[in-house]
């Protein structure tokens, strides 16, 4: 799953960096005037993709990776409910959510959970 995660942040990076306008364009959106805060936003989402492969090799071992993802993951959607109440962005660009943080978030805790009983296992 990590793995999966990985794959995929790195493809949204870099589709985010090479097409900055197709979000925005796929949802009909007005493009924001500097792209290039997208392609970075794209750099650190391909960069989490990198943490997470590392991850996947030892995810008792790497899990702050995982904890921090999980984290992104759960604040990415509440800043996007933030935005879409205040109306400076259309609940059409929560798709990114969906499939960028929602998917993610029950896979990435049950990590951190074997993770956490690992520990305790050992400890013991």
């Amino acid at each position: 799953m990590l793995i999966a995660a990985g794959i995929y942040n790195l493809a949204f990076g870099v589709f985010a960096i090479l097409f900055p306008s197709a979000m925005f364009r796929l949802i009909e959106m007005q493009q924001p005037k500097y792209l290039e805060l997208w392609q970075c936003i794209g750099m650190i989402v391909g960069v989490y993709g990198v943490g997470y492969i590392i991850a996947a090799f030892d995810p008792v071992r790497h899990w702050p990776i995982v904890l921090v993802g999980l984290l992104g993951k759960l604040f990415g959607p509440i800043g996007m409910a933030w935005a879409v109440f205040r109306g400076t962005l259309p609940l059409e660009f929560g798709i990114a959510n969906v499939t960028n943080d929602l998917v993610w978030l029950v896979p990435f805790a049950i990590v951190l959970v074997h993770a956490r009983r690992s520990q305790l296992s050992r400890d013991r």
